[in-house]
């Protein structure tokens, strides 16, 4: 079943390059180009160094052990004879009073435990899994501009296969008017310099061919690295459908914005850590001379357990101020926010204008195409009857690949300002 399913959401892709030629849509081109760019290698990176700080942040309440000696030579020690004075003679023998080496020796082994660590813990935790979000949604936003690298791209690969198909178009028509006219040449109605003038037309025409075939192989093939798929030739693009624009603004940097905000948010509340306590367990295990026998200077093992707190409320001094800055710092991730959204609302503006604009060009393109074929079509006819010279036909002819050339140019570029709308507002 699994095989099955993983069939069935390949198939798009599949039917994209079958053997019968490569037919590639926008979107696939988007999703492509993201897989395909290196810095989406940083993922990993991003969620592995998450969890490693996350693992090491609860560490703290791990056991931990330390190991630390000395060796020390001190200029006197205790002398007990000093403290109680000389004994009466009848107690000299009885009781000896007990001496210190002055060089003396401790190798101690400290085990402690965590018991409460004042939350410090916690944000930790909070703080790393934050700054990941915070990195991975920057990632986004470098490769939600990848879009726009692919727009240009594909939408230039569709412009060049329209002015290809209506070149063809133009060398249709010269071809008819060189038949036309070595008709009347043939009849002696003509001279041979009409056709010699419409033959040197064709192979212009056939020469702008040649430029916007391999115009069209280096756009294909800049548009195959970006997203690292074998393109060639034979390759067509499918012109994408018409979007459904909207002004509702989502793009990356807004949750970007909101992600650093949260950040200071976290840093304050680290602010309380610094005013709680901290409870330590712990079992000290030493070996050395003088031991906790006070009156013993021999070498031996000795021990001491217990429970550690420290409350330290100097953080105060500094936490009004610190919550300040933290305040103003999200306030002035505000203003950016602000700042970006006017920016794109004012781009969306002058894109919608720009729609508008070219919907209206091409309005007027499709008349002014269908008069232009309507003079040419007559001129076709007069050319045949040789009331029209070749070089009025040409005229002709060029005026009306000038203005399915405008048609073309604005139909593409109406499309690509679609989808440029459609990217500038995150949608």
């Amino acid at each position: 079943m699994k095989k099955i399913l993983t069939v069935l959401l390949l198939l798009p892709f599949i039917a994209s390059f079958g053997q019968s030629g490569k037919a590639v849509n926008i979107d696939s081109c988007y999703v492509w180009a993201k897989q395909n760019y290196p810095l989406l290698k940083q993922y990993n990176v991003i969620e592995q160094t998450k969890n490693f700080t996350v693992e090491n942040a609860w560490r703290g309440y791990i056991p931990q052990l330390n190991v630390n000696g000395q060796a020390t030579y001190q200029s006197e020690t205790t002398n007990f004879a000093d403290v109680f004075g000389s004994l009466p003679p009848a107690f000299a023998g009885l009781i000896k009073f007990p001496t210190y080496s002055k060089d003396q020796y401790r190798l101690t082994g400290e085990v402690y435990q965590t018991v409460f660590d004042g939350l410090q813990s916690k944000y930790k935790k909070e703080a790393a899994i934050n700054q990941a979000e915070i990195q991975q949604q920057n990632l986004e936003v470098n490769l939600f501009s990848l879009r726009d690298r692919v727009n240009q791209v594909f939408f230039g690969v569709l412009l060049i296969d329209a002015q290809l198909k209506q070149n063809l178009l133009q060398q249709k028509d010269v071809q008819n008017g060189i038949d036309k006219t070595q008709a009347l040449v043939n009849n002696g109605t003509a001279f041979k310099s009409s056709v010699d003038e419409l033959k040197a037309q064709l192979l212009q025409v056939q020469q702008t061919r040649v430029e916007m075939i391999n115009s069209r192989k280096a756009y294909v093939l800049m548009l195959g690295v970006l997203i690292n798929q074998p393109l060639d030739d034979s390759t067509q693009l499918i012109s994408p459908a018409v979007p459904v624009l909207s002004s509702d603004i989502r793009r990356p940097e807004l949750q970007m914005y909101d992600l650093q905000k949260k950040t200071y948010d976290i840093q304050a509340k680290q602010l309380n850590t610094g005013l709680m306590p901290q409870i330590n367990a712990y079992f000290d295990g030493s070996y050395g001379r003088p031991t906790l026998n006070t009156v013993s200077n021999d070498f031996g093992a000795f021990w001491i357990t217990g429970i550690r707190f420290n409350w330290s409320l100097t953080a105060l001094y500094t936490r009004k101020n610190s919550k300040r800055i933290y305040a103003l710092s999200q306030n002035d991730l505000d203003i950016q926010k602000e700042t970006f959204l006017f920016n794109t609302k004012l781009t969306l503006t002058q894109q919608d204008q720009d729609i508008k604009k070219y919907a209206e060009l091409l309005e007027k393109d499709k008349e002014i195409v269908d008069l232009r074929v309507s003079v040419k079509e007559a001129g076709n006819a007069q050319l045949q009857n040789g009331v029209l010279t070749s070089h009025d036909y040409l005229t002709e002819v060029d005026a009306e690949a000038l203005a399915r050339q405008a048609l073309i140019l604005h139909q593409i570029q109406l499309l690509q300002a679609e989808y440029n709308h459609q990217n500038t507002a995150g949608n």
